[in-house]
C-alpha cells in the first residue's frame, strides 16, 4: 500500500480484509487493478477471480509469500504474482505491466474478429468465430477449432475481456466455450455437469459458473433449422 501511494497515477479506492469482503467491491468500484493474496479468511485469491467471472478487473496481481501457486495464478488469468519479499524495483516493473494492461483495456473498443496465431515461423489469422472453446495451457491459452488446436501466449483473463460477450462464457476457471457450439448438458457419475457440444467433446462445467452457463442459454435466441 505504501509503494502503491507514491505513484501519482494510482488511486486507493478500497482495502478489504477477505476475500468474501473483496467480492462485493470489486464489483461496485469496479478498478482497473486489484492486488490479491493467495490464502485469505473464508475464500481464496483464486475463488476470488473464479467468483468475479465476467467482472475480473483488466489487471489482478498476486501478493503472496507462498511460490507454490504462481502457476495456478497465471492460469487463472492474475497479470503477475509478487512474491514476498519483494524490492521497490520489481514491484515498480509489475506496476508499469499493469498500467499497460489497462490502457490496452482501454483501447478495445469492440470484440476483436480474427486473432493472429504464430506457428512454425509464420502468423494466420483465426476467425474468433471458428473456436469451439479454449482452455488454459500454462502460460498459454490453447484455442480449439474442429480437429485443430492453437497455442496463444496470451491469458484467459485477457481474452475473455476481448471478445464477444454474447458468444463466449466462461464455464470453469480454465475454460471458456463458444456457446453457438454448445448442445447440452450432462450429468456424470459424481453429480458433476458436462457442457456437451456439437463435436462431440465434453468439458467440465464448475458449479459457480453453471446458472450463468443456463441464464446465458436460456437467453439465447433459437436456431433456425
Amino acid at each position: 500500500m505504501v509503494l502503491l501511494r507514491l505513484d501519482p497515477d494510482i488511486k486507493i479506492v478500497g482495502e478489504c480484509g477477505s476475500g468474501v469482503e473483496a467480492l462485493p467491491q470489486i464489483r461496485k468500484l469496479k478498478p482497473d487493478l486489484v492486488f490479491l493474496d493467495v490464502q485469505m479468511p473464508e475464500c481464496d485469491g483464486f475463488d476470488v477471480l473464479e467468483m468475479l467471472g465476467k467482472d475480473l478487473p483488466p489487471a489482478v496481481v498476486f501478493v503472496t509469500a507462498y511460490d507454490q501457486y504462481a502457476l495456478r495464478a497465471f492460469e487463472a488469468g492474475a497479470l503477475d504474482y509478487l512474491l514476498k519479499p519483494f524490492d521497490n524495483v520489481r514491484f515498480e516493473r509489475t506496476l508499469a505491466r499493469a498500467k499497460d494492461r489497462i490502457a490496452l483495456a482501454r483501447n478495445v473498443s469492440r470484440s476483436v474478429e480474427r486473432i493472429a496465431v504464430k506457428s512454425a515461423g509464420q502468423v494466420s489469422f483465426l476467425r474468433v468465430a471458428e473456436i469451439d472453446w479454449i482452455e488454459a495451457a500454462d502460460y498459454y491459452s490453447c484455442l480449439h477449432v474442429g480437429t485443430k488446436s492453437h497455442l496463444l501466449r496470451r491469458s484467459m483473463a485477457e481474452l475473455e475481456q476481448e471478445l464477444d460477450q454474447d458468444t463466449f462464457c466462461r464455464i470453469h476457471r480454465s475454460t471458456i466455450v463458444n456457446l453457438n457450439r454448445v448442445r447440452g448438458l450432462r450429468l456424470d457419475e459424481n453429480g458433476e455437469y458436462e457442457v456437451l457440444l456439437d463435436n462431440g467433446s465434453g468439458l467440465r462445467l464448475s458449479r459457480r459458473y453453471r446458472t450463468q452457463l443456463q441464464s446465458r442459454m436460456r437467453m439465447r435466441p433459437a436456431s433456425s433449422t
